[in-house]
């Protein structure tokens, strides 16, 4: 069926699972992934899902206690130990909340915003050389992009070079890039009077940053925000990009 692991994606990620060595032995993990990974790819609801995944309460239940349990951040922080350093590139991307997941009394709460757009979500990702992510967070969708950029940058490596448009041309990120000794490669706005160092041939490779949001938008559950918990939703994303590290897992061996 469609969005299932390939048996190398698989052997992959079968070891960063939590283990159950006691108690009622637990429905088949590789079935189960299936199920969510169909979910994030098609949009469809849970209640969709069809029934070669088994019950969708099932996947349902398990994608919400491993959220709650850290384990697809913690996938995703191993699989993103092997990132490219070198280059580090951080950008926002707007996404629509549908009004299926509108929280009405805690939109704030929940990163939604009103925006141009009407009531939307902004993902905040910092990736690699690549084009593969290594930090995500999530905000209303009228937060400014240098809202998280102090929390995302915190793990800035020496010797890297950070790049991003001008919407983070701002003197406190690149003091913060200096202090991690790193150089922050980023265009000047039209209002700064000190001159700086940039480098538009360097900046080209920018371009990565923006691939990565036009990929994980490839999976429906993604491109529109169906789930009215922030957590929820920024779990969807993390299993976006957590298939992105395990199909260069893939193509690499």
């Amino acid at each position: 069926m469609r969005y299932e692991l390939a048996d190398p994606e698989w052997t992959a990620i079968k070891p960063m699972l939590p283990n159950k060595p006691r108690g009622v032995p637990r429905v088949n993990d590789r079935r189960v992934l299936n199920g969510i990974f169909w979910v994030l790819r098609s949009g469809a609801p849970w209640r969709d899902l069809p029934t070669a995944f088994g019950p969708y309460t099932t996947c349902y239940n398990r994608f919400v206690r491993w959220r709650r349990a850290g384990v697809w951040g913690r996938i995703i922080e191993a699989l993103a130990t092997a990132h490219d350093a070198a280059v580090q590139m951080i950008d926002t991307s707007i996404v629509r909340v549908h009004q299926h997941g509108a929280c009405i009394t805690r939109n704030q709460r929940q990163s939604m915003g009103r925006s141009r757009g009407g009531l939307t979500s902004k993902i905040h990702a910092v990736v690699d050389g690549n084009g593969l992510p290594v930090r995500l967070a999530l905000s209303p969708g009228e937060a400014h992009d240098v809202r998280l950029a102090g929390k995302l940058l915190s793990r800035l490596k020496s010797g890297s070079m950070l790049l991003a448009d001008r919407g983070y041309d701002a003197d406190w990120i690149r003091e913060l890039a200096i202090k991690k000794g790193a150089w922050a490669n980023i265009p000047p706005k039209s209002n700064r009077s000190d001159p700086i160092c940039f480098s538009p041939y360097l900046y080209r490779a920018r371009n990565q940053v923006e691939r990565f949001f036009n990929k994980i938008k490839q999976c429906r559950r993604v491109a529109t925000r169906y789930d009215r918990l922030a957590a929820n939703y920024l779990a969807f994303v993390q299993l976006a990009s957590i298939r992105l590290w395990l199909r260069l897992n893939e193509s690499a061996s």
